[in-house]
């Protein structure tokens, strides 16, 4: 039989001292836990990135982190045919580290112990047990203890999985199952539900009618186009991009109150 080959490690944190720390707690529990650390990140955006060139078996991430924390990390990597463990390492033991418990997934508290980091990997399935370590709800769990919205949104396109940066987002439509995301660059299909996303960022897009949410930013003004007498329709106006789209009549009178504060 051949041997089981070592684990292979992604450490994500922001601050350097906790990388040196958890590397050498790797090292350290390496005759009873073979393992290699693969590679080093200082954020969750930088690790995906650093994924496409080194797939691991388990990635040990910071919850805090700037531009992409370890959770909406955790939530990009469900989408990933076989997503690697994902073991956080927090500051705060709070309730929500019962919930991560709860659904399989599990966690540090810093400062991390040898013993507890061994016992943590310990838990993860090998490749031929199973397909991922996350629990089916884990999506629902961890889009609960984000408690924010992303700051990316993401997609499969030829074999890769592609981060959308919300802020570049102009607006969102549904068609079908799926959701188109424009940029001023480009379309992107998303596998999400056009309702959840107006909840998670009504802050930022707002809606012109059942299929549509546009981000407020975007908005470079409103166009009427009458037809006849008595069918009047609104356009939105967008900047970077030519597309003009339709407001209808349903949600005008809640746009329009929008469409006053850009005149005035």
């Amino acid at each position: 039989m051949n041997p089981t080959p070592p684990l292979s490690v992604m450490i994500v944190d922001d601050e350097a001292p906790a990388r040196a720390r958890l590397r050498a707690l790797l090292s350290g529990i390496a005759d009873e836990m073979p393992n290699t650390v693969a590679a080093e990140a200082a954020n969750g955006k930088l690790a995906m990135d650093a994924l496409e060139a080194n797939p691991v078996d388990v990635l040990l991430v910071d919850i805090r982190m700037p531009k992409m924390g370890g959770i909406e990390l955790a939530r990009h990597l469900l989408q990933c045919e076989k997503p690697p463990a994902v073991i956080f390492v927090t500051a705060y033991d709070t309730h929500a580290v019962e919930a991560f418990e709860l659904n399989a997934i599990d966690y540090l508290v810093k400062p991390v112990r040898a013993q507890r980091l061994l016992a943590a990997l310990q838990k993860i399935p090998r490749p031929t047990e199973a397909d991922g370590a996350f629990s089916e709800s884990a999506a629902q769990v961890l889009s609960a203890l984000q408690g924010e919205a992303r700051a990316y949104l993401s997609c499969h396109e030829r074999g890769r999985m592609l981060l959308i940066p919300v802020n570049e987002i102009l607006y969102l439509k549904a068609d079908l199952k799926y959701v188109t995301a424009r940029t001023t660059q480009r379309e992107y299909l998303l596998d999400e539900s056009l309702t959840r996303l107006e909840q998670e960022f009504s802050e930022r897009f707002i809606r012109l009618h059942r299929s549509v949410l546009v981000a407020r930013e975007a908005v470079a003004g409103f166009e009427k186009n009458t037809t006849d007498e008595t069918d009047t329709q609104w356009y939105a106006l967008l900047r970077g991009v030519p597309e003009k789209l339709p407001v209808s009549r349903r949600q005008w009178p809640l746009v329009k109150s929008y469409a006053k504060n850009l005149t005035s």
